[in-house]
């Protein structure tokens, strides 16, 4: 026996439960947990979609539910698609699966803004976005939704030298939405060997210039923001506020010691790398859910004491190595996925080509962020290292 589509839908709408979409809004309003699913096709969607949905084209919904919704089969689910007949037919197999509780939105989405009530319009993947971020939305930890994320990052590096290139060349390819580059210096002949960013033609440039060009040319759907100065305790709160997530790859103990107490300070997470000959080392600190690089490092060492990489050199490939290590846990941050480098230090060597993790634990007795800090605002960090003021250069 032959039935035709509108018997079909008939049948089908008799046997699931349908809600209007005053209903809907009614429990939105209220604070119920429902999950709201739109099964419309992606052009559809362009046009608006209610706020929070889970985006699942009708064609994937089955196969996508239980880790695009939920799992649990007596959660409440409303389904809607552009006039209520599509979500009938997907209420219908999802109850097929076992979900006991799912409605089907009458009139769909023309009803919900027939009704006057507010939805979302943009943020959706353009269709450049599909193509050239493809590889990471068939990751199921990644997705449209985590790409989503990734576009609306805002990282801060600190350095646009040996860590803050590599770092910065695949959050610009991952597709962190604003990338900020803090450095005072000027690329230099001998930056080329592992700053890999620049090439012949920038020696001279500022690197957070040439860094944005190539950046840019890499990406240029993303915000590359330069900040040409020496980050001080009189601008580091300007330069952080519209970010994030900072990205520690400076070479110097002053700025390490300054990054670290302004990010507890304001409870901003610094994914923080070092390099050092044929060694290199990461780790994130996460103001509230572990230490912070003073509880590694109280104090600085004697001025002199520790080389830097212009002294005591550094091999031209490990950057690219740590480098990534950061990159990667900006990312897993950003997406909210894995398990970051907080309390643990991943220690690289490049001529044995081993690395080691040592567990890190927050010391109670930290002046920043342990129990009864005594570092409440920021200082002079030169000073506390050891170096002539910046004031006292200056003058």
């Amino acid at each position: 026996m032959s039935v035709t589509s509108s018997q079909l839908l008939n049948t089908v709408k008799q046997d699931i439960t349908e809600v209007t979409a005053n209903e809907v809004q009614k429990q939105l309003g209220a604070g119920d947990k429902i999950h709201i699913v739109d099964v419309r096709e992606r052009d559809e969607v362009m046009d608006g979609y209610i706020s929070g949905a889970a985006l699942i084209p009708r064609g994937f919904l089955e196969l996508n539910v239980e880790e695009d919704v939920t799992v649990d089969r007596s959660a409440e689910i409303v389904l809607y698609c552009a006039g209520g007949n599509r979500s009938a037919l997907a209420a219908r197999d999802l109850a097929f699966m076992g979900y006991t509780n799912v409605k089907s939105m009458i009139g769909g989405f023309k009803g919900w803004k027939d009704a006057g009530y507010q939805f979302e319009q943009g943020g959706l993947l353009s269709e450049d976005d599909m193509q050239r971020y493809a590889r990471h939305i068939i990751l199921p930890e990644v997705g449209e939704q985590g790409q989503q994320k990734l576009l609306k990052g805002r990282v801060l590096l600190v350095g646009a030298g040996g860590l803050g290139c590599p770092t910065a060349l695949y959050l610009a390819a991952a597709g962190i939405g604003q990338i900020g580059l803090v450095d005072a210096d000027v690329v230099d002949k001998s930056n080329l060997q592992r700053q890999v960013l620049f090439g012949e033609s920038d020696v001279g440039r500022p690197k957070v210039e040439a860094a944005r060009d190539r950046l840019l040319d890499l990406n240029p759907s993303i915000d590359v923001r330069t900040h040409y100065e020496l980050l001080t305790s009189h601008n580091i709160y300007d330069v952080t506020a519209e970010y994030d997530i900072i990205v520690n790859g400076c070479d110097n103990f002053p700025t390490r010691y300054l990054v670290n107490d302004a990010a507890v300070l304001t409870g901003k997470p610094v994914v923080d790398g070092s390099i050092f000959r044929f060694e290199g080392q990461a780790t994130v600190y996460v103001p509230g859910e572990g230490p912070c690089y003073r509880c590694l490092y109280p104090e600085p060492p004697p001025p002199g004491e520790v080389p830097s990489c212009a002294e005591g050199g550094v091999l031209g490939v490990l950057p690219g190595t740590v480098g990534l290590m950061q990159a990667t846990e900006v990312v897993k941050l950003v997406l909210g996925e894995g398990k970051p480098l907080i309390g643990r230090v991943l220690l690289y060597d490049a001529m044995d080509m081993k690395f080691r993790e040592l567990k890190l634990r927050r010391d109670s007795e930290c002046p920043v962020c342990g129990d009864n800090p005594t570092v409440t605002e920021l200082i002079d960090y030169q000073q506390f290292c050891g170096l002539p003021s910046q004031s006292e250069a200056a003058g």
